[in-house]
């Protein structure tokens, strides 16, 4: 019986990818993710008066950590050489929110969204990490990918 699912064998097993037939591309994504706040917290996130210290640099910090070790994380990930893995912030303080995209790049066999996705979510828990103590209705939402280019797929470019 042959599957369509990449990830499973033929008797329906959790398996690795094959990439080794697979050229070298070079790879690029990009996750968007949203922290929401109340209007006191994000005073506080502004002013750098939190209770924990400087939120957005520790979140970033630990976003790229995250893109680093993906693949010990998602058990059928392969451990990709990345070349670029970054995080950055914007600050909507009228809105409530922190606005998070990560993006990893690699010349490799296969895509870097998994490493994208982590950094983002991880930012975003750190984020909720170092806030938890002045709020507890803080919100992670709409993490998604937004953009992936190389490999055999193309470019993806989200609305």
């Amino acid at each position: 019986m042959t599957n369509e699912f990449s990830h499973l064998d033929d008797e329906g097993r959790a398996r690795m990818v094959d990439v080794s037939a697979k050229s070298e591309s070079l790879r690029i994504a990009r996750v968007r993710a949203e922290v929401l706040l109340n209007a006191q917290t994000m005073r506080l996130l502004v002013d750098k008066a939190l209770p924990k210290g400087e939120v957005l640099g520790t979140a970033r910090i630990a976003g790229v950590l995250a893109a680093k070790r993906t693949s010990d994380l998602i058990p059928l990930c392969h451990p990709l050489p990345l070349e670029f893995a970054d995080v950055t912030f914007e600050i909507d303080e009228a809105g409530g929110r922190v606005l998070i995209e990560a993006e990893s790049r690699t010349s490799a066999k296969t895509g870097v969204e998994m490493e994208a996705l982590l950094a983002a979510q991880v930012a975003a828990a750190t984020i909720y990490d170092m806030c938890k103590a002045v709020q507890k209705d803080i919100r992670i939402t709409n993490c998604r990918l937004v953009f992936k280019s190389g490999g055999k797929s193309g470019t993806f470019q989200a609305d």
